[in-house]
């Protein structure tokens, strides 16, 4: 008779709608899966999935949920599993798509999606999700809000532009639009206000707010930015999982002779986080060593500017998580000191 040692329900997320499937290991080390069904993204369907799961798992056994971090809709399903006191992991979506391509799935539907997960679920060691703290939900909540104000301000100030370009401009329509300029900075300032506030009500927050903007070009809005947007790096391991995670790793196409495409970020990510960190590296390209020197050597390899930007933004986010995991602030003059040493002990 088969023993189980190992229960995982697969959960592909959507915004209305989850897909589960469940999959038990036998002693044997052999996943199988044993049903799937779909239910509401809702607190009712939250509660009739619960019992779903309890009716088909042995009691005597554990057995965790595993979802992918799809945005926000897998956060209200999170926190009621958490509330239930159930075991939950919650994967970052780049470890997902990656392990689904050693499958053989041909045809990708939300059942398989869940298939996957359940999969990678029974054969993988995970680690127990925590609510993240609720600054960072707060701080992640003004950030975008900001974000959003600043879009709309700028289609605004291009609508403006538009029309003093023609050749009888509306004066009223004008005076409208620099109405709404001002009353969308008047909520720019409101939310950094509120951002700012939040920060100094946390001591430990504020320890790595003021460490991380020790980096050149990096300030107070880019760094609860990345903050937020990571939950306080809670999910990321290496810096590996932070560039995929940021949608900053490399994909290339090569086969043989014939097919060779040019070497792309994937942008399968957050984009939130690329665009945190587009002005703040020009900024430190400009004037900081350690990174203008990076940009000259990227641009005299191939020539491509942005391209070479786009390599410093990575490194730039790099550098805010090292900072913040060591808790020791960015040494701008490591280079000049590094390379003093070496001549000295070349001296000696």
């Amino acid at each position: 008779m088969k023993k189980f040692v190992k229960q995982v329900v697969g959960i592909d997320v959507a915004q209305k709608e989850l897909v589960v499937c469940l999959g038990k290991m036998d002693d044997d080390l052999r996943p199988e899966l044993c049903g799937s069904r779909s239910f509401p993204n809702t607190a009712k369907g939250f509660k009739i999935f619960v019992e779903w799961v309890k009716k088909f798992t042995d009691v005597a056994l554990p057995v965790r949920f595993v979802m992918e971090a799809t945005g926000v809709y897998h956060e209200a399903l999170a926190y009621f599993l958490d509330d239930q006191q159930l075991e939950v992991t919650v994967v970052l979506p780049n470890k997902i798509s990656n392990y689904a391509r050693t499958l053989d799935i041909k045809t990708v539907t939300d059942k398989t999606a869940s298939e996957a997960i359940t999969r990678f679920g029974l054969e993988r060691n995970l680690e127990q999700w925590h609510r993240p703290k609720k600054v960072f939900k707060t701080l992640r909540q003004l950030t975008r809000e900001r974000d959003q104000v600043v879009q709309l301000r700028s289609i605004i100030k291009n609508q403006i532009h538009a029309e003093r370009s023609e050749a009888e401009p509306n004066t009223g329509s004008l005076d409208r639009m620099k109405k709404q300029i001002l009353f969308f900075d008047k909520q720019e300032k409101e939310i950094i206000k509120e951002l700012s506030d939040l920060v100094k009500a946390d001591a430990n927050i504020k320890g790595s707010v003021d460490l991380i903007c020790s980096i050149s070009g990096i300030g107070m809005l880019t760094t609860v930015t990345v903050l937020a947007e990571t939950n306080g790096f809670e999910l990321i391991r290496n810096k590996g999982q932070l560039t995929s995670y940021a949608g900053y790793d490399v994909k290339e196409k090569q086969s043989g002779t014939s097919v060779k495409g040019k070497p792309r970020i994937s942008k399968r990510g957050n984009k939130y986080l690329r665009k945190a960190m587009h002005l703040p590296a020009l900024a430190a390209i400009r004037h900081d060593e350690r990174f203008k020197a990076v940009f000259a050597r990227l641009v005299s390899k191939h020539g491509i500017k942005m391209k070479a930007a786009v390599a410093v933004q990575r490194k730039l986010l790099e550098m805010i998580y090292i900072i913040f995991k060591t808790q020791k602030p960015y040494d701008k003059n490591y280079l000049q000191r590094n390379e003093a040493e070496i001549t000295n002990g070349m001296l000696i």
